[in-house]
């Protein structure tokens, strides 16, 4: 794994690791209740509704991300970034994906740098594109 740059962050990181555990909890509890009563789990009263209801959520609450961002509101901020991620995890598990999936794609971008990354997006997606065309 690469390591990380050493460069002074301006605000100080509060993740622990006891965050992977949530996700993964959090994701065992989606996954429990995906098939449950829609009358009495809002999980699986969400897969009832079929993946564009998921996805729409998903859009919903990451507008109310950027309106609690421009309003500065910090705790609303977390509160609706809470949100996205849990509605996110549910459109993971439709596909069936899990947490896991994507902290493993973070650790593998982990020590690149983001203009790197993207560019190398880029040409995999035209190398796509052109052998389909062929």
């Amino acid at each position: 794994m690469n390591a990380i740059p050493t460069a002074t962050p301006t605000v100080t990181p509060t993740f622990t690791p006891s965050g992977n555990d949530t996700l993964a909890r959090l994701a065992e509890v989606i996954a429990t209740r995906r098939t449950g009563d829609p009358d009495k789990s809002y999980v699986a009263r969400l897969f009832s509704k079929g993946t564009d209801a998921i996805l729409k959520k998903i859009g919903e609450e990451a507008t109310e991300v950027v309106m609690a961002a421009k309003d500065g509101d910090r705790p609303r901020i977390v509160g609706e970034v809470a949100d996205l991620w849990f509605h996110t995890m549910v459109a993971l598990a439709a596909f069936g994906l899990t947490p896991a999936d994507v902290l493993t794609e973070l650790e593998r971008r982990e020590g690149l740098s983001g203009l790197e990354e993207f560019a190398a997006r880029k040409a995999q997606q035209r190398d796509a594109e052109s052998q389909g065309e062929g």
